[in-house]
């Protein structure tokens, strides 16, 4: 009750559904909904509850990823960097040490901290359409946030750096088939389907099932210092002229002149 980014409600016994809700911006993460989705999973964690998780996007998007205005204003203000630097930690850290299953629902642009969200939890689906794009690069900065701990662990180096180096945007279909999502489906049944799989999920063995992802993102927890290192370089990159030109050229809609 307290997020005022992210809605939250109970479609089925045991499954929270948590939605990013900024619909005209295209679910875009301001500082509210930054800090919000840092915090979310360490209150998941806690509520008995809660056995599994769907995260979406409200309407016919994920995320369209960072607010312009907060990256304006990290440009601008040391204090600012630090306490979102802090903050995309914890989104990446908290999520990975969440016990509980994460089902994301990925329609229409899935970019930024929300894509984070989207391809760190335990199963993704996509719709066919949907797409996906790292943006770090394009905006100016070294890919940070997850990339560097889960693009080469899901779809393998080669395809990582072609598609974090060029931005090159992944469809759905595509993202299946480089294996960087679990499953990809028609657009209209993206949210059912995930549903439909966070509701096995509450019905399974809570114990074994959380104790498989313990395991399993001990692959993530072994990348650490990996991500320590990429979240530092691209705020690094918040502090040069590179990411002044990149927003530029995002609000004007046209390529950017590095």
């Amino acid at each position: 009750m307290t997020y005022e980014r992210l809605k939250t409600d109970t479609p089925s016994e045991g499954v929270l559904r948590i939605t990013i809700s900024a619909p005209r911006r295209l679910n875009a993460v301001d500082a509210t909904g930054h800090r919000e989705l840092a915090e979310i999973w360490r209150d998941v964690d806690r509520d008995p509850s809660v056995r599994a998780v769907v995260v979406r996007g409200e309407g016919e998007a994920f995320s369209a990823g960072g607010d312009l205005s907060m990256i304006e204003e990290m440009t601008r203000d040391h204090a600012t960097r630090m306490r979102v630097f802090a903050e995309a930690r914890d989104i990446v850290r908290n999520l990975v040490e969440c016990g509980k299953p994460v089902v994301s629902a990925i329609q229409g642009p899935a970019v930024g901290a929300g894509l984070a969200v989207a391809l760190l939890a335990d199963i993704s689906v996509a719709g066919r359409t949907a797409r996906i794009i790292d943006g770090h690069t394009r905006l100016g900065v070294a890919a940070g946030d997850h990339a560097a701990i889960i693009w080469p662990l899901l779809c393998g180096m080669a395809k990582a750096k072609y598609h974090l180096l060029l931005c090159e945007p992944v469809t759905g279909a595509d993202a299946e088939r480089m294996g960087l999502v679990s499953l990809c489906v028609d657009d209209d049944r993206v949210h059912e389907t995930a549903l439909g799989l966070a509701v096995r999920l509450a019905e399974g063995p809570q114990e074994a099932l959380r104790l498989t992802k313990l395991s399993l993102n001990n692959w993530l927890r072994l990348a650490g210092p990996t991500f320590d290192a990429s979240l530092a370089m691209e705020f690094l990159g918040f502090t040069g002229p590179d990411v002044q030109e990149g927003v530029r050229a995002l609000r004007e809609k046209r390529p950017p002149r590095f």
